[in-house]
């Protein structure tokens, strides 16, 4: 991205420089103390789903009460990055990956033009949605949290669940868990009145991006003796928050989802801010800096200049991410074409040992990672993080 007024931002850089740190120091150990409304009926932030499929997400994320919004929405984004085109070598399609086994029997005409088409994201979301609440009927019956034993069954199969009598022991199962519901934060609008915590890390996180002023700009740059040290724009920000414990993904469109979403008037140091070619669409993404405060970032522009101070005042600016450590853990994991390969979370992956049916083996089943809900039924939508790989397109940030 191009960026203008880079010689305002640099005569302001020592006023900046003096005027964030003690805000930095002090006030990003505060807690903001706010809860996130109850229910299912929770809206989604702004600019975090693609607007085309924001309406369909939010209708069928009420359709039970153990899906929400928002925890679909973090579904879809592990599942393909809401790619419709989606596809994998376990031969999992669409949007929602699902085997076509499983589309058989949990395949919903979402549009109501007479097909369920497994491309078709009005049908794939509404499928996603159905055999969620489906799995939550399963298990219903277990004690303890629904919305976290109807995931456990996602990943694991309704038998491990009713077995355990809760989530299973299963480290991959338990790290699901865990990342789709931090993930799900992240697509949650903050609620009427409420405010996004503030990060623990931020100060750090300026610090180190402080030190990178003059560097050159190289694109794909991570900062590497072989590179000179250079970085580009992600490059920068994700050794800025590496240097405090914190393991962004390498691209600014997965940089995103790695927290929740302040407004503009709740900007804080620390926080990424992000530029994007449709401000309606977060997979067009391009650019990310650090909030530094006063308007201004620290970032890496483009090829030919300097990281230094920018304003963040762009035509193309789509919003802010609160970096947190369990919002970036949940995020999923892509290969070097950009093809999402796992799940996030400790472990690096989510695939989990299945669970026996009870009326035996199922193949389809172990293809996915995990049994049928019901009896000999076909496996469920093969998760990345349960053996299937999305090939989702590459991603436009750097």
């Amino acid at each position: 991205m191009v960026l203008r007024k880079a010689g305002a931002a640099a005569a302001a850089a020592a006023v900046v420089t003096v005027g964030f740190v003690g805000l930095v120091s002090v006030g990003t150990f505060a807690a903001s103390g706010a809860s996130q409304p109850a229910g299912n009926n929770l809206a989604l932030s702004s600019g975090t789903v693609p607007a085309a499929y924001q309406p369909l997400i939010q209708k069928w994320g009420t359709l039970c009460p153990e899906i929400s919004p928002p925890m679909l929405a973090a579904q879809l984004y592990q599942e393909s990055g809401f790619d419709p085109s989606a596809r994998s070598p376990a031969k999992a399609y669409g949007m929602a990956q699902f085997l076509e086994g499983t589309w058989a029997s949990y395949g919903t005409d979402g549009n109501n033009d007479g097909k369920r088409d497994i491309w078709d994201p009005s049908d794939a979301i509404a499928s996603a949605a159905t055999y969620d609440c489906a799995l939550a009927r399963d298990v219903a019956n277990v004690p303890g949290d629904r919305q976290a034993n109807m995931l456990a069954a996602y990943n694991a199969g309704p038998y491990a669940v009713i077995r355990a009598g809760g989530i299973p022991g299963y480290q991959e199962t338990q790290g699901y868990v865990r990342s789709i519901q931090s993930l799900a934060r992240s697509f949650t609008a903050p609620a009427t009145g409420g405010t996004v915590s503030l990060s623990r890390q931020a100060a750090g996180a300026i610090y180190y991006a402080q030190t990178k002023l003059g560097t050159p700009y190289l694109w794909g740059g991570e900062g590497l003796p072989s590179q000179n040290g250079r970085f580009d724009c992600s490059g920068l920000t994700q050794a800025a928050f590496e240097s405090v414990g914190i393991k962004l993904p390498r691209v600014a469109n997965d940089q995103w989802y790695a927290g929740e979403h302040p407004s503009r008037s709740e900007l804080r140091p620390g926080d990424l801010v992000f530029f994007a070619n449709d401000r309606s669409d977060p997979r067009s993404i391009h650019h990310v800096g650090i909030y530094v405060g006063g308007g201004y970032m620290i970032d890496a522009p483009h090829t030919g200049a300097v990281i230094r101070y920018d304003t963040i005042d762009q035509r193309d600016y789509i919003g802010a991410t609160r970096v947190t450590q369990d919002g970036a853990e949940a995020l999923p994991v892509r290969g070097a074409d950009g093809s999402i390969t796992g799940g996030g979370g400790p472990s690096g992956g989510n695939q989990a040992t299945p669970s026996p049916s009870p009326t035996g083996p199922n193949p389809a089943a172990a293809a996915a990672g995990r049994p049928a809900p019901t009896g000999p039924a076909p496996a469920g939508a093969a998760s990345t993080g349960a053996g299937a790989t999305a090939s989702g397109r590459p991603p436009t940030g750097t």
